[in-house]
C-alpha cells in the first residue's frame, strides 16, 4: 500500500506558487488577493476558511474574509458579493460551504464573476471544462488529477468507477477521468443514491474516486486486490481514543481496507489539501489574467 500524501504534494505546490508570486511583486505587479465569505459561525466552515487564510500568508497572497451572520438575507449576501465583483483589487472570490438553508447555494455561487470564480463553480467554468476550454477547474477535481499524475498513477484504460454525483466533485472528475490525456482515457462509472448492485461495480473497478458523503461505507469486502482508491469524504465523529474526543474519517473504512489498495489516499491529508491547492493556482491564474483577461 502507497499513501497518496496530498500534504505533501501541497507543500511542492506552495513552493512554487511563492517563487511566483514572489516573481510578479518584484516585476510591480500587485500580490495575488482572494476574498472568502463565511456566512455563521459553523465550526467546519472556520476551519476550512482559516486554512485558507493561512496558505495565502504563507505563499504571499492577500487575503480578506467577510464574517456574516447566520440570519443575512440573501439578498443582501448577493449585495456584498457583488461589490467583490467590481473591486478591481481582489482577483478569487469563494463563498463557503454549507450555506444557511434560507438561501439558496446554487443562486449565491452563480453570482460570483465567472473570472473571479476560483472554486470553479460558475455555469462557465463549467461549460468551459466540459468542452475542454481553458477554466477555473472546480477546486477539488483539480486537485485530484494533480494527485493522480504527481504518483504517477496508470489511469489509461482503467476501469474507474466514481461514486457521487455532486456538481462540485462527482460529476466533473468523471468527465476529467475519461478526458483523452495523460491522466485520463479511463473507462468511467458515475453510481450514485439509486445505483442497484454497487458492490458488483466496485468489485469490477480498477480505481475508485468515492465522495458520496457517508462515513466509512468503502469496505474490503467490496473492492478488489490492488484497486486504487481516491477518498474524498471527510466527518467528524465521536471517538474513545483521541484527546479531543472526535476523529476524522472518510467515506472508506481506511483500517479495514488498507491491505487490499495499490494506492489510497488518507483522510486527513489527501485530498483536503489539494482543494486548497487548486483554489490558489486558480487564483494566481486569475491574478495573471491567464484565462479571462477582464478587459
Amino acid at each position: 500500500m502507497i499513501l497518496i500524501d496530498g500534504k505533501a504534494l501541497f507543500s511542492k505546490i506552495k513552493n512554487e506558487l511563492a517563487l511566483q508570486v514572489n516573481s510578479m511583486v518584484t516585476n510591480g505587479s500587485a500580490r495575488p488577493h482572494l476574498a472568502a465569505i463565511l456566512v455563521g459561525d459553523h465550526p467546519a466552515s472556520q476551519t476550512y476558511v482559516n486554512a485558507k487564510v493561512k496558505a495565502c500568508k504563507e505563499i504571499g497572497f492577500k487575503s480578506t474574509v467577510i464574517d456574516c451572520p447566520e440570519n443575512i438575507s440573501q439578498t443582501e449576501l448577493l449585495s456584498k458579493i457583488e461589490e467583490i465583483n467590481q473591486s478591481k483589487n481582489i482577483d478569487g472570490l469563494i463563498v463557503q460551504l454549507p450555506l444557511p438553508k434560507h438561501i439558496d447555494e446554487n443562486t449565491v455561487t452563480h453570482s460570483i464573476h465567472h473570472y473571479k470564480d476560483v472554486d470553479g463553480f460558475h455555469p462557465i467554468n463549467i461549460g468551459r471544462m466540459v468542452l475542454g476550454l481553458p477554466c477555473y477547474m472546480p477546486a477539488t477535481p483539480l486537485g485530484i488529477m494533480s494527485l493522480l499524475k504527481e504518483y504517477k498513477i496508470d489511469t489509461l484504460g482503467k476501469k474507474c468507477l466514481v461514486i457521487g454525483r455532486s456538481h462540485i466533485v462527482g460529476t466533473p472528475i468523471s468527465i476529467l477521468m475519461s478526458r483523452n490525456n495523460s491522466i485520463g482515457n479511463a473507462t468511467v462509472t458515475l453510481a450514485h443514491s439509486k445505483t442497484k448492485h454497487l458492490s458488483e461495480l466496485t468489485l469490477n473497478a480498477d480505481i475508485i474516486i468515492v465522495a458520496m458523503g457517508v462515513p466509512s461505507f468503502l469496505k474490503s469486502d467490496m473492492v478488489k486486490q490492488g484497486v486504487v482508491i481516491i477518498d474524498v469524504g471527510i466527518h467528524r465523529i465521536k471517538s474513545n481514543k483521541t484527546q479531543s474526543g472526535y476523529k476524522l474519517v472518510g467515506d472508506v473504512d481506511f483500517d479495514d481496507i488498507k491491505s487490499k489498495v495499490s494506492y489510497i489516499t488518507p483522510v486527513p491529508g489527501g485530498v483536503g489539501p489539494m482543494t486548497i491547492a487548486s483554489l490558489l493556482t486558480n487564483t494566481l491564474q486569475s491574478a495573471k489574467k491567464m484565462i479571462y483577461s477582464r478587459t
